[in-house]
């Protein structure tokens, strides 16, 4: 139940061409606290629960648990969520040995591309495509949590 990843910011829109799948998610946060986080999403026709703890010193890190939940009770507790849903559209593109999720936010998130890398250990190499740009792992500002309080258009 630990979540060992990367974070990037995305240099051009290259990825597109190479994505093996791209669907909606719609999220909001019941709990958005430093020490854990637990997010309501709604991912193409599924909906999730999930529970993250807080990060390692570098931010690859953390403790991640996530159920299954039907679509329509996913809905209801974003209902319940803290101010600031978060939109985006998610690309899934495989590199190599690895499955990139590319991230183009939307709303009050719109122009921030972010991609992620799921590793099983710190230290695993891997291919860095040429779309891919400034490593933005462990900065707070780049979590979901915290674009749902301090959107990207915020920031100025």
């Amino acid at each position: 139940m630990q979540e060992i990843e990367r974070k990037f910011l995305v240099k051009n829109e290259t990825y597109k061409t190479q994505a093996q799948s791209s669907f909606r998610i719609v999220q909001g946060f019941l709990n958005t606290h430093p020490e854990r986080t637990v997010r309501v999403r709604i991912k193409g026709e599924k909906g999730f629960l999930t529970i993250k703890g807080k990060g390692n010193d570098s931010g690859t890190t953390r403790f991640e648990w996530e159920k299954e939940i039907p679509v329509h009770e996913a809905e209801a507790l974003l209902v319940l969520c803290e101010k600031g849903q978060i939109d985006k559209i998610r690309y899934e593109v495989k590199v190599e040995n690895h499955t990139y999720e590319v991230d183009e936010f939307s709303g009050e998130n719109k122009g921030l591309i972010v991609a992620e890398i799921e590793l099983s250990d710190e230290n695993e190499a891997f291919v860095k495509p040429d779309w891919l740009g400034e490593e933005v792992t462990g900065d707070v500002k780049y979590y979901n949590s915290q674009l749902s309080k301090i959107s990207f258009s915020e920031w100025g």
